[in-house]
């Protein structure tokens, strides 16, 4: 079998040749993004491996014409691949699983900068300002912190924050014993109402889009913190910005925001980014933002790279794959 990989980063390219050769599958790559200008790229391949960057049903159209049998992403995400569409043509859409860790460390970090004021203090420190003023933090173990979703991340994050001593309140609509051991399971309701921290681990879809809003924002303590390293969607950035200027907001650490995908992964230094939204929150000095890298250590980007051989292999040995999100 044979598949193109596009949007190649020079780090991938080790782990595509090992499980290339480990799996039998025959690799191509390219730094370009898919698109239909490049759509001839699939000649002769029988999958596709893409990354973030949108697959609509004009671009699977073409490549189905080409023979492609497997769009494989190389993330946990796959909103941004038609992957309805392309079932109706009878193309398999797989994503990535990676070790929760790789998030779950990510967040505690951010947790522990957000609520000890470390962008402030680091920007001093910089301008050699070593002063106490407006850096006093806060330690975990007193608060309550929410855990909104206690999949594979939500409950490898509730595990960490275990040692830390701090109560935490869980919400998700599956109930898992392993979590109930470490937390309570609550109404979103109750997170919004009674937890000083918030962080969310949930996917993008239709019930969790836009979940913090003015309202839900309006029913948090004051001075609540706002972990998002998630998905954009989850939080409505028009009333974070609100919240965070009224101060009904203390904090927020955000590695995912809405409309990110035209803009992370690329190098705005000597141009404007055009967003708004992003703008204001990133010169606020208590919002932490980075640009969607939570996931981004050696042993994830070996996963997903290994999940994409995976899912080749299991097509071609005409085996199930677990790794399939449509059908």
């Amino acid at each position: 079998m044979k598949m193109m990989a596009f949007s190649c980063r020079q780090d991938e390219m080790e782990f595509f040749r090992q499980f290339g050769e480990q799996y039998g599958v025959e690799v191509e790559t390219t730094k370009e993004a898919p698109c239909m200008e490049n759509a001839e790229l699939l000649k002769g391949c029988q999958a596709a491996c893409v990354l973030t960057t949108p697959v609509d049903a004009q671009l699977i159209d073409q490549w189905h014409q080409y023979g492609v049998q497997l769009i494989s992403t190389r993330t946990v995400g796959f909103e941004h691949v038609d992957y309805r569409h392309a079932a109706k043509l009878g193309i398999a859409v797989t994503n990535a699983t990676y070790t929760p860790d790789t998030v779950a460390e990510y967040t505690i970090m951010t947790i522990l900068m957000a609520i000890r004021k470390m962008k402030i203090i680091l920007n001093r420190y910089i301008g050699q300002d070593f002063s106490l003023r407006n850096v006093r933090g806060r330690e975990l173990g007193p608060m309550t912190v929410g855990v909104v979703g206690t999949g594979r991340i939500g409950q490898r994050v509730i595990e960490l924050l275990g040692g830390f001593g701090c109560e935490i309140l869980a919400y998700d609509l599956e109930h898992k014993e392993e979590v109930r051991r470490l937390a309570r399971y609550v109404s979103l309701e109750t997170i919004w109402e009674e937890c000083d921290l918030i962080t969310f681990h949930t996917p993008a879809t239709e019930e969790t889009c836009h979940m913090v809003n003015r309202h839900t924002i309006g029913q948090m303590k004051d001075g609540v913190v706002l972990i998002n390293m998630a998905r954009g969607s989850i939080i409505d950035t028009e009333a974070l910005i609100e919240g965070l200027e009224t101060g009904k907001v203390g904090a927020a650490a955000l590695d995912v925001v809405e409309n990110e995908g035209s803009i992370y992964y690329k190098d705005f230094k000597d141009r404007p980014v055009c967003c708004r939204e992003m703008s204001i929150l990133s010169a606020m000095p208590n919002v932490l933002m980075t640009p969607h890298t939570a996931f981004f250590t050696q042993e994830a980007v070996s996963d997903m790279v290994e999940c994409a051989m995976l899912s080749c292999a299991r097509l071609k040995a005409g085996e199930k794959d677990p790794l399939r999100v449509n059908g």
